[in-house]
């Protein structure tokens, strides 16, 4: 059997598993490279389907997008399908769709087809969504060239999309002001994909968060990193609701953020691109590849100790995209 790029979606260990061992295909690429054409499907199931900062319809878009732009493309077209259970109300269908439409405007895509399919009642929670993209290739960026130095960038703060979506999930009713980071990255990361800066890798860390995404970057490779817990932003909110519940904000989704591996010589100029976009404000780069710990994340905490960082087992959020 040939092997094939599949989208992880950063679900821990076991979907590391089944991609390769059921699907037979390599887990590495949020799109597949045909050429100079990028490719890639996602479906979308987050509950609840309406949260603060967005919906699954504005969701189901930006993810997509964000897809295209970490292999180095800029995003073009979308197809988007959705299983709707029967007895949905239609004022949210409506809102829903044109959530998609905005963000899809926003981004520079066009959706130009799709596909609808009704279920019995009970059968779906409400609406699911696929969404899937075509990109022009500006130029190719596959993780192949990682070396020890190497800058580890995130574009914001880690943790609000998981976060917000749990709080409201959970009905913790929480006093915070709290949203969801859900946004199509097109205007931050395109200008830093047409420099000449030399970027090694590029991924949303959605679900498992920053954690997973750095853990499956070094999976079975002879790097690792070295990230520093007094530089890596993290909201106050995200900090007291990841108390609450017992899970680190490192393993918290995003979709609004990017984790960059970048030349050490092009750092600062990459940085420069990103926070001049006010979705890049708060970029910083928050470690290294390090060839000393090879298949591990380190994270060098506050207290000055060390600890790494594993590869959950299990998604600890579920239905969160």
């Amino acid at each position: 059997m040939s092997y094939i790029t599949l989208d992880h979606g950063s679900g821990g260990k076991l979907t590391l598993e089944l991609i390769e061992n059921v699907f037979k295909a390599e887990s590495g690429l949020d799109s597949a490279v045909l050429g100079d054409i990028a490719f890639t499907t996602d479906s979308h199931s987050v509950k609840p389907l309406f949260f603060k900062g967005g919906d699954i319809g504005k969701l189901a878009v930006s993810g997509t997008v964000n897809d295209l732009l970490c292999v180095g493309a800029k995003p073009l077209y979308l197809s988007s399908a959705f299983i709707i259970e029967a007895g949905f109300e239609m004022e949210k269908l409506k809102k829903i769709v044109k959530s998609m439409k905005e963000e899809a405007r926003k981004s520079g895509v066009e959706i130009v087809c799709g596909d609808t399919k009704v279920v019995e009642n009970g059968k779906c929670d409400g609406v699911y969504i696929n969404t899937s993209g075509i990109g022009k290739i500006i130029r190719p960026i596959e993780g192949k060239n990682i070396k020890d130095g190497d800058g580890i960038i995130v574009t914001g703060t880690i943790g609000d999309h998981g976060f917000a979506i749990l709080n409201e999930r959970e009905q913790l009713n929480l006093e915070t002001d709290l949203k969801s980071d859900v946004s199509s990255l097109t205007d931050l990361i395109l200008p830093l994909i047409e420099s000449d800066v030399d970027i090694k890798f590029m991924r949303d860390p959605t679900r498992g968060g920053l954690a997973m995404c750095l853990n499956e970057l070094c999976y079975r490779r002879d790097f690792g990193f070295e990230i520093f817990e007094e530089k890596i932003p993290v909201r106050e909110d995200v900090r007291v609701i990841a108390e609450i519940l017992g899970i680190e904000p490192y393993y918290a989704a995003n979709e609004g953020k990017m984790v960059i591996v970048m030349d050490k010589k092009d750092e600062e100029r990459a940085l420069d691109i990103l926070k001049s976009n006010e979705l890049g404000r708060s970029a910083v780069t928050i470690g290294r590849v390090s060839s000393k710990n090879p298949q591990l994340v380190i994270l060098n905490t506050k207290f000055g100790s060390k600890r790494v960082l594993r590869m959950p087992t299990t998604d600890k959020m579920p239905r969160i995209c």
